[in-house]
């Protein structure tokens, strides 16, 4: 058996450090598929982005991931920044893992790591905001600030919990963002409390899309809008639409797109993928159409 070279970039932090006791496995099941595996742990925040940009074009045959999904982002930006040619698996070991649940990857490590191994290759899309990049979603407003704000130890204790406990944190300091949006040659404008550009079956665990309104390499954006409600009955009714998954609801804004523009935020906070991310007061956010290669256990029915 041709043996390729195979880097595994591991978070020992993520979740609930989960993957300290799985790593021997998952690195035997690997190199057991006829790769040769380097393992890189993963130092300090951007460390796994920095890593990906020293390699060389064809060093390695495959990079995989395993930790959360601020991992999965730092190693996608190295790859879109470097430019390199390298198919990316993921291992989920973080506390939400949001993106692989849309890609039916297993939370079992040890599958995983298996599903790398005899999973197919698929194009996926890959947003840019600004000059940054995420897999998943960027968003402002209600409980994004859950994301990035809950301290890692209190994550690896609660899990997803972590995230509504800071969320309901920040209720009382929710206030209406004065936005314009620009995309397909329309305009959008208001008093906004939430706002996700997403290419994920959900976002941030609370908000949910049916299957058949995703494609996750179809180079379109899924765009959610949340109005400033005029009074408590059309709130609730905001929130049980977003339950039901019925988005047709007044104050909420479903629309798909390839690429918007944002403007007023210049005192916006902004999670891409569960991280911190600096507004301004214009951004461009644009789909990047199967941009990355991306090892699946399965063809799926969100992809083409």
């Amino acid at each position: 058996m041709e043996t390729k070279k195979l880097l595994l970039i591991v978070n020992p932090c993520s979740g609930r450090a989960k993957m300290r006791g799985e790593l021997l496995r998952v690195t035997e099941i690997l190199s057991g598929g006829g790769y040769d595996v380097t393992v890189y742990p993963t130092k300090a925040k951007s460390d796994a982005t920095e890593k990906v940009k020293s390699i060389k074009d064809g060093e390695y045959e495959r990079i995989v991931v395993c930790g959360g999904d601020g991992t999965l982002n730092e190693v996608i930006t190295g790859m879109m920044l470097s430019g390199i040619n390298c198919t990316l698996g993921y291992i989920p070991a973080g506390t939400l893992n949001e993106w692989s649940t849309g890609l039916h990857i297993s939370k079992s490590i040890p599958v995983a790591a298996r599903d790398i191994i005899n999973g197919s290759p698929v194009q996926l899309d890959i947003g840019k905001f600004g000059d940054k990049y995420f897999s998943y979603t960027a968003s402002f407003g209600a409980f994004t600030e859950a994301s990035y704000s809950a301290p890692q130890d209190i994550k690896n204790v609660l899990g997803q919990a972590a995230y509504f406990f800071e969320g309901i944190k920040s209720l009382a300091n929710i206030k209406p963002i004065s936005l314009q949006l620009e995309c397909d040659g329309k305009q959008i404008e208001g008093d906004f409390l939430f706002g996700a550009i997403s290419n994920s079956m959900s976002v941030g665990g609370i908000v949910k899309f049916r299957e058949a309104m995703v494609k996750l390499n179809d180079g379109l954006f899924e765009v959610m809008l949340i109005r400033s409600p005029a009074n408590i009955s059309e709130f609730q009714s905001i929130v049980d639409g977003i339950l039901r998954q019925d988005l047709d609801r007044k104050g909420i804004e479903f629309l798909r797109t390839d690429s918007l523009k944002v403007y007023g935020g210049s005192k916006l906070s902004w999670t891409l993928d569960g991280e911190f991310a600096e507004g301004s007061s214009c951004v461009e956010i644009k789909n990047i159409k199967r941009a990355i290669n991306f090892i699946v256990p399965s063809t799926l029915n969100v992809l083409e």
